[in-house]
């Protein structure tokens, strides 16, 4: 990883358009996990990294949608969590699915990766990843949550921090210890088969995705993939498996055009953005369709080419002038080459045509508050303020609203804004003190300084705080007034 690291823009941090509730009363795996750029990620090389793209999500909920209300799961209970990787894996944990980026790319079509959707699905429903021990002594859920915050730690420029959060995810090798029996495989396959057939789905994909892979049975444990350490993978079990599926009758069923084109697309941006080199050579110039010329502008873009980016983007932005992801990404290559009056028409177009898309109010915030310009420095701030009331735990959002405050000369909305963004990474040390710092700056008994209180409250305070909250009054009954 690069040192010193330059600091994400939200333009890079592409966000489910969901309201997401990562800190409001359950463990989830996503919890205040790092809101890494698919670009910075592309820069960090081999391993585990946590992306949040908001076109890919978008696609795999698509996907997932119907398998969960065939299963009975409220699909909108659901966190996408997608995980930058090489790897081939997935994982299913209650009110968790997580995608490895290798899985996605391996697919070779949507039923493909439907049928695995549907195989973890049924170990959710089922219960085995709840009771499997070895997940529990993994410990995967504090790992990905202390992973998750090195890595914005770092981002955020806060190199120390970082590496003391990164350093003590030791059980990041454990995901592999997402291990289920034989017996429990073969349950997770029939119910998957179930479910899919009850969504009116093919089995078949689940089938050719195992087969494709009936290799990795005759390798020795060390050289199979995690996802087949995890899911012993036999060719009696596909035999069976296939023998079930082609008696269900949407046995013949074939994707959607629109299905496969979608597919196509979340492939070709993953492959732009993680590994441009080989999207330059997979995507030739020869290739005209949308899915290879957008993956050739994000390839150029990482290699640092913005001009070539840029003429791809317009060509495909006068193909689909109402694509939003389009626009976008013209406003954040923009911004990011020192563009900065540039972006702002582009990103503004995003933001109208995907009103309810947070992150893209964010990126057109960042812009405007980036300007050396009063009237656009208080327009940042109002667009930073509408994305927190559609997501109130956005992190960068945070950090940049407190940016904003500070130009205006604000102090105590300035350190209210810090604490916010310190609470929401997980440093509650440092959410503490910059919200008792708010505290003093801000009029009294009023919603920001009851905020303040409230994150002094919940961040673990000293009994010195808690002695100064209770002699001025802040402290009613135990809770705050």
């Amino acid at each position: 990883m690069a040192s010193p690291l330059p600091v994400p823009t939200p333009g890079a941090i592409l966000r489910h358009l969901k309201p997401v509730r990562r800190l409001a009363g359950r463990l989830a795996l996503a919890a205040t996990l790092a809101l890494a750029p698919l670009a910075a990620q592309a820069q960090q090389g081999k391993g585990l990294s946590l992306i949040r793209d908001t076109e890919i999500e978008a696609i795999l909920e698509a996907d997932s949608r119907p398998i969960l209300e065939a299963a009975g799961i409220n699909p909108d209970s659901i966190e996408i969590l997608l995980i930058g990787s090489r790897e081939l894996n997935a994982f299913a944990a209650p009110g968790t699915m997580g995608f490895f980026t290798g899985l996605i790319l391996e697919s070779e079509n949507p039923n493909q990766l439907q049928g695995v959707i549907a195989h973890e699905v049924g170990h959710l429903a089922a219960g085995h990843s709840a009771r499997s021990g070895e997940m529990q002594r993994a410990g995967m859920q504090p790992f990905l949550l202390t992973m998750g915050l090195g890595v914005l730690a770092a981002f955020a420029g806060a190199g120390d921090a970082a590496i003391a959060l990164m350093g003590s995810a030791s059980q990041f090798g454990t995901l592999a210890a997402l291990g289920y029996s034989r017996e429990q495989e073969s349950r997770a396959d029939q119910a998957g088969l179930n479910i899919l057939d009850r969504a009116g789905l093919s089995g078949r994909g689940l089938v050719e995705f195992f087969d494709n892979f009936r290799y990795q049975e005759v390798f020795q444990e060390a050289r199979r993939y995690a996802y087949f350490r995890s899911h012993p993978l036999s060719s009696e079990r596909i035999d069976t498996l296939r023998r079930k599926a082609e008696t269900l009758p949407d046995w013949d069923k074939v994707d959607s055009e629109e299905a496969m084109e979608r597919h196509r697309i979340m492939q070709a941006k993953l492959q732009g953005f993680l590994n441009p080199q080989r999207a330059i050579v997979d995507y030739s110039e020869t290739d005209k369709s949308y899915p290879a010329r957008y993956a050739r502008a994000i390839a150029y873009y990482q290699m640092k080419e913005p001009d070539q980016a840029l003429r791809l983007i317009e060509a495909l932005l006068t193909e689909q002038p109402e694509n939003a992801y389009l626009w976008e990404l013209k406003g954040q290559i923009l911004f990011e080459f020192g563009r900065t009056a540039e972006a702002e028409a582009p990103q503004r177009r995003s933001v109208e045509l995907m009103p309810e898309a947070p992150l893209l109010r964010v990126n057109l915030g960042q812009t405007l508050i980036a300007m050396n310009d009063d009237a656009k420095l208080d327009e940042g701030i109002n667009e930073l303020r509408k994305a927190l009331t559609q997501e109130n735990d956005n992190a960068v959002a945070w950090r940049l609203l407190a940016e904003g405050h500070d130009r205006r000369g604000e102090d105590g909305a300035a350190r209210l804004a810090t604490a916010e963004y310190n609470f929401h990474v997980g440093d509650r040390q440092q959410a503490r003190v910059f919200a008792m710092r708010a505290r003093d700056l801000l009029t009294r008994d009023t919603p920001e300084w009851r905020r303040a209180t409230d994150i002094v409250l919940t961040s673990n305070p000293s009994r010195d705080d808690l002695r100064e909250l209770a002699q001025e009054g802040a402290i009613r009954s135990g809770s705050v007034r």
